[in-house]
């Protein structure tokens, strides 16, 4: 089977920083992907090269085939994309921007307007519709932003932390979502510090630390690689910090200090 995500010997620098040392990956369809890695490990920076945000990199990177350096963007409009921290035009209501996005994507506005409404509703955000989005509440803002990412009915989706803001129903009906995607042939990239969510969600994790992977498969594999316990303890194990309990004592420690 051909991958619809290929990179061979990805390597990206910043000045004398080396944020990726060598990344080789193979992304099929279908897949649900999960991509952790600790704060500054090049989790974000692989993404973003890959959608084509970030350039100046060795290596070899194809989706759909295409080689990304060839300057085609066609197949962006294949990929649906939530970054961890997103810059919304919030002057606008929901019905303008979800219907400008669906017309960067080449929809008519007709449709991206009468979608963009059915998924609000379908959201329970229906009556912010015609709200400006700066009068929304965080959780409103990811639901809209999330929209904005399906809008175009994509192929693959990168999610950055989408759960971020969201309360308990909307977390339970989007992960049915995207175990629904994934039945209908979508592939999804999920990047996230929730580790319980990660472990239940993904068929396939892959670990990055320092800009190389270290770790590639099922989390049965994963743990099957002699390691024990959570996702979440692998990976301290996988990373080195196994220190989370000394520094929580101190933290307390420090908070008490003078305590009557």
């Amino acid at each position: 089977m051909e991958p619809i995500i290929s990179i061979r010997d990805l390597k990206k620098s910043y000045g004398n920083k080396e944020v990726l040392k060598g990344i080789n990956l193979d992304i099929f369809k279908g897949e649900i992907i999960g991509y952790i890695g600790p704060n500054g490990a090049g989790k974000s920076t692989t993404v973003k090269i890959i959608l084509g945000l970030v350039g100046d990199y060795s290596g070899e990177i194809k989706i759909f085939g295409q080689d990304i350096r060839d300057g085609g963007v066609e197949y962006k409009k294949k990929i649906g994309y939530v970054p961890e921290t997103a810059d919304m035009y919030e002057n606008l209501t929901a019905r303008e921007y979800l219907s400008f996005i669906g017309e960067l994507y080449g929809m008519e506005y007709e449709v991206a307007n009468k979608k963009a409404e059915k998924l609000m509703d379908l959201f329970g955000i229906r009556n912010v519709y015609d709200a400006r989005i700066s009068s929304y509440s965080k959780g409103m803002k990811q639901k809209t932003l999330l929209i904005s990412a399906l809008i175009n009915n994509p192929d693959i989706l990168f999610l950055d932390e989408p759960l971020s803001g969201m309360d308990a129903n909307s977390v339970m009906v989007f992960k049915e979502v995207m175990a629904e995607l994934i039945k209908r042939g979508k592939t999804i990239f999920y990047s996230s510090h929730i580790m319980d969510v990660v472990e239940k969600i993904s068929k396939r994790i892959i670990l990055i630390n320092k800009g190389e992977i270290v770790a590639d498969g099922s989390f049965e594999e994963i743990k099957g690689q002699s390691m024990e316990g959570s996702l979440e303890e692998i990976f301290n194990q996988l990373t080195g910090f196994e220190e989370h309990e000394r520094i929580a004592k101190d933290i307390v420690s420090t908070i008490m200090e003078g305590a009557v």
